[in-house]
């Protein structure tokens, strides 16, 4: 079954996503990252897909060392069925070798909570995505963090922020903020004029959450291609 690619972002939305696996590879060189992604997105084109998978997408940072990718499916004991089915016939595996020194430290698996849009989301089509991650103490940390997170959002509105998609984890220790941008020049106009402060504070007055330490900065993607292997109903 041929497959829809684009580079549009992906329909986080989609009622019929019940797991997202997302990933992150780091790269040894700036030049490999659009190889690294196609490489990605073939895998998946020139095989047999099951009806359980329903999307893939890659982004590539702006610092050109990294790919991210966002894979949505119906549940997780499909694909957790798939994965193995794979491994056993040998379709896992191969970047490895084309992209030598290429880091894929493993996937983590979310589901999605709430959504924050905006007026412009209906009117703007996202052109940079950034994902800022942070560390929670389980389910209800989750869920407080997430709560005042869009509180804050749908009383200050910043600009050029069209979503933000907020994920749980799903073993109850982080959240991710899958956050669409119109282009990085609001993103970063939103940064430097202290935006993030307020989220700060908000952060220090809550118990069982705190910033991802792994981070260095906050992460910052272009969207690249985007593999639709079954329409959203």
């Amino acid at each position: 079954m041929a497959a829809l690619i684009t580079r549009a972002f992906p329909d986080v939305r989609r009622a019929d996503a019940g797991t997202i696996l997302v990933s992150s590879w780091t790269l040894p060189a700036p030049g490999v990252q659009k190889q690294a992604a196609d490489l990605a997105i073939e895998k998946w084109e020139h095989q047999e897909r099951p009806d359980a998978m329903l999307s893939f997408t890659t982004f590539l940072s702006e610092n050109g060392r990294e790919v991210l990718n966002y894979a949505q499916w119906t549940d997780d004991d499909s694909q957790r069925e798939w994965t193995r089915a794979a491994r056993r016939s040998h379709d896992i595996g191969g970047v490895e070798r084309m992209v030598l020194g290429i880091e894929r430290p493993g996937e983590v698996r979310y589901s999605l909570h709430r959504s924050y849009t905006s007026e412009e989301e209906a009117d703007s089509a996202p052109g940079a995505l950034v994902t800022p991650t942070f560390e929670t103490e389980g389910p209800d940390s989750q869920r407080a963090f997430i709560d005042g997170v869009i509180a804050i959002l749908e009383r200050t509105r910043p600009p050029g922020l069209l979503a933000a998609h907020f994920h749980m984890s799903k073993d109850g220790h982080g959240v991710l903020n899958h956050a669409e941008w119109r282009d990085m020049s609001a993103w970063r106009r939103f940064a430097e004029s202290g935006g993030t402060v307020e989220m700060g504070m908000l952060i220090e007055g809550l118990e069982g959450v705190a910033p991802a330490p792994t981070q260095l900065g906050v992460p910052r993607y272009l969207p690249y291609k985007s593999l639709v292997n079954v329409e959203a109903p």
